[in-house]
């Protein structure tokens, strides 16, 4: 397995995984119009996508968003997009796909907005320090 930044040239492979990923947590397919929106904030490098491949195929990928963060003046991304196909899960691919991202994304401290549901996982996955709650401004 190989880890790497994701470029608007592999946008095809990462719109697939996103696709499934929405699918699969129940919302709403993806546009095209979401589509292009995505493709430019990649080329525009607003977010960073991390992918996980088995040879030449994407089989996973992440995102970071860096902002800057007061609580110790230095770069901070926030974790999202996490996407796993099923036929590669419970190998470690996961784990060292958060890894891969939170280094390459040279953010000092990464933090991740989770359901519930993913709680256990995301702390397995090595997002452990709880902080507060995570309110969304409608």
């Amino acid at each position: 397995m190989t880890y790497h930044r994701i470029n608007t040239a592999e946008m095809p492979a990462l719109w697939q995984l996103h696709t499934a990923y929405k699918a699969e947590i129940g919302e709403d397919a993806p546009t095209d119009a979401d589509f292009k929106r995505l493709k430019k904030a990649v080329a525009d490098g607003e977010i960073l996508f991390f992918g996980a491949c088995d040879g030449e195929k994407v089989v996973g990928c992440c995102s970071v968003t860096v902002g800057f963060s007061t609580f110790n003046y230095e770069k901070s991304g926030v974790f999202e997009d996490f996407y796993i196909l099923p036929e590669y899960r419970h190998k470690g691919i996961a784990r060292e796909l958060v890894r891969f991202a939170y280094r390459e994304s040279g953010v000092s401290s990464m933090t991740v907005g989770c359901a519930d549901c993913d709680v256990a996982m995301d702390k397995s996955l090595g997002f452990s320090v709880k902080i507060g709650n995570l309110l969304a401004f409608e």
